[in-house]
């Protein structure tokens, strides 16, 4: 028996303008802009995974160069400063964040592992035994990004 998810797409979308807030966009000129559409962000992906008494992924996905200015806002530096490994660096937080906001929602026992990352598009991740249950599609400065929960979908059961 599978434990449905506390946590809405309303919940989502505030946990992600806090974030947003906090730590891209703290003096509030550059906001992320819902958009409605349901599409995920392909080219860069992070994902923390949910294990225990729920099961399930978050995945924050953008473009590369939302991800590059994305780790510039993060570790106050100059978009042409940053590294792949800045942007892996802050992507993998991104997502442990927001992560981390989202275990707090969901029953108790409940594991957050540890962020994976990809920086490469034609090896994005796929999660073919999870259907996504809720997320957040927008741009940011004329930029794709969507943040996205998938639940784990047992053999057996309807996706």
């Amino acid at each position: 028996m599978s434990v449905e998810t506390v946590v809405t797409q309303d919940d989502l979308a505030e946990m992600v303008e806090q974030v947003w807030a906090s730590y891209l966009d703290p003096e509030g000129v550059s906001p992320l802009i819902p958009t409605g559409d349901d599409k995920q962000a392909t080219e860069v992906h992070s994902t923390v995974s949910i294990t225990g008494t729920w099961h399930g992924h978050l995945v924050y996905a953008s473009s590369m160069l939302a991800a590059r200015r994305a780790a510039a806002a993060f570790l106050a530096m100059d978009a042409d400063e940053v590294g792949a490994e800045d942007i892996s660096d802050v992507l993998g937080e991104l997502a442990n964040i927001v992560g981390g906001n989202v275990k707090a929602m969901l029953p108790a026992g409940c594991f957050l592992s540890l962020p994976t990352v990809v920086l490469a598009p034609e090896t994005a991740s796929y999660y073919p035994a999870a259907e996504r249950i809720s997320g957040l599609w927008g741009q940011w400065e004329g930029e794709s990004i969507s943040i996205s929960m998938w639940q784990s979908v047992k053999h057996g059961e309807a996706a």
